[in-house]
């Protein structure tokens, strides 16, 4: 499959130098070093061999979608922002106001619930909820906060 019509890639002479460069360049980081063949591989100049996205990914052992996202990248946003690597844009855990996280850490530190040996996180998170010191929080929210808790084992 051929990337989208508005995501061609053409690049500039001074852009296929600076990528080229950059693939022979000894450090780089590797959101570069990963990108910069596929915008050479991609490039639909006459300079470039203009590849389809399929043959690319098995050539420079690169998922399709990798190439999918820097293709839109290059074309809509420029080379820079091409390059380097994209921030997760997952899933974001709501983080707990301090007198939450006091009330999490006392729940923590008190007696697990009848018939059980100790606090689980997802009891932890259910407890929190059941409480009503939060509408809702998930198990990752509650492990990092209690990773960066203080606390006294003694």
């Amino acid at each position: 499959m051929v990337g989208h019509v508005k995501d061609i890639v053409r690049l500039s002479s001074s852009e296929r130098e600076a990528l080229e460069g950059l693939v022979h360049q000894g450090k780089v980081a590797a959101a570069k070093r990963t990108r910069a063949p596929i915008l050479l591989k991609a490039d639909a100049n006459a300079a470039g061999p203009a590849w389809t996205d399929e043959p690319m990914a098995e050539a420079l052992d690169v998922s399709v979608a990798t190439i999918h996202r820097t293709r839109p990248a290059y074309v809509t946003q420029g080379l820079a922002v091409a390059l380097e690597r994209q921030r997760p844009i997952g899933r974001q855990f709501r983080q707990l106001a301090g007198a939450q996280e006091a009330r999490l850490g006392a729940v923590a530190c008190g007696p697990p619930p009848e018939g059980h040996a100790r606090w689980t996180l997802r009891r932890l998170a259910d407890r929190l909820v059941t409480r009503e010191i939060v509408e809702a929080i998930g198990q990752e929210t509650v492990r990092r906060t209690l990773k960066n808790m203080p606390s006294s084992r003694g």
